[in-house]
């Protein structure tokens, strides 16, 4: 099954810019998009008849938001981690099928200076007891903006970036406890050692075509499931948004 992430930074806009093309190039099994900035119906999304559209709009208007276009209906679907301090963004759509969970998730960002770096550790505490809760019953695969760059190895600037969001040790400290728990990164667990490897790049200073990117999207899979991927990639010549997609293939 091919399954592609990505944070297309508002999805009316990033359909001006090619998405539909894409989707269509790409045909994936499942779509997961995070940074939708829109709730269904403000938009029609005609990626094809038998396609399921699950949406999780946050109460602000224009901001975050997450949602996955399939044609494999689920068992069940949740919106949410059904906790209250973490339900009012948008951030997370879990769809559960006979033999995994599929879970996309657009992690809070902890903003300039820090300044919600106590939300995000609350956060990431909270998801990574419910994706270990999952995992229990079936294997999980999780993907998203997950907004960290986990080792130097995943940024262009480790040296200057270090202590600023997305590269914080509590931040890299969170991601290895979650790959601790019994998952693993899917691109990492095929390419080790690649270096340059980015998924979002600022639109400033021309980061992109310098390739001074990022890598903060990720599919990241129970441990169970790591013998099964067949491909992982980061899909960096696709534009349409400051993210790229990511890509899992995977034998279930």
């Amino acid at each position: 099954m091919k399954f592609i992430s990505w944070n297309v930074n508002g999805l009316r806009a990033c359909m001006k810019k090619g998405f539909l093309d894409f989707c269509q190039r790409e045909a994936p099994d499942f779509l997961c998009l995070q940074e939708t900035k829109m709730e269904r119906g403000q938009a029609e999304v005609p990626l094809g008849e038998g396609v399921h559209q699950f949406w999780n709009s946050a109460e602000k208007k224009g901001y975050s938001g997450t949602a996955v276009f399939t044609p494999h209906a689920p068992i069940d679907a949740a919106l949410g981690m059904d906790v209250e301090a973490h339900d009012h963004e948008g951030r997370l759509i879990t769809l559960e099928y006979e033999s995994f969970y599929l879970v996309c998730c657009y992690t809070p960002n902890a903003q300039d200076g820090l300044k919600r770096i106590d939300y995000r550790m609350a956060w990431e505490d909270e998801l990574r007891e419910y994706l270990i809760s999952l995992d229990r019953t079936k294997p999980v695969v999780y993907c998203g903006d997950l907004n960290v760059a986990h080792q130097e190895i995943d940024l262009k600037n480790p040296k200057s970036n270090r202590g600023n969001a997305g590269f914080s040790d509590q931040e890299r400290e969170k991601m290895t406890a979650l790959l601790s728990s019994g998952f693993t990164d899917s691109f990492r667990f095929l390419y080790p050692d690649r270096e340059g490897a980015y998924s979002w790049w600022s639109y400033r200073f021309n980061a992109r075509k310098n390739n001074a990117g990022w890598r903060i999207d990720y599919f990241i899979v129970s441990d169970r499931l790591r013998d099964r991927i067949r491909r992982a990639e980061i899909l960096s010549d696709v534009e349409g948004s400051d993210h790229c997609p990511v890509l899992l293939e995977l034998e279930l």
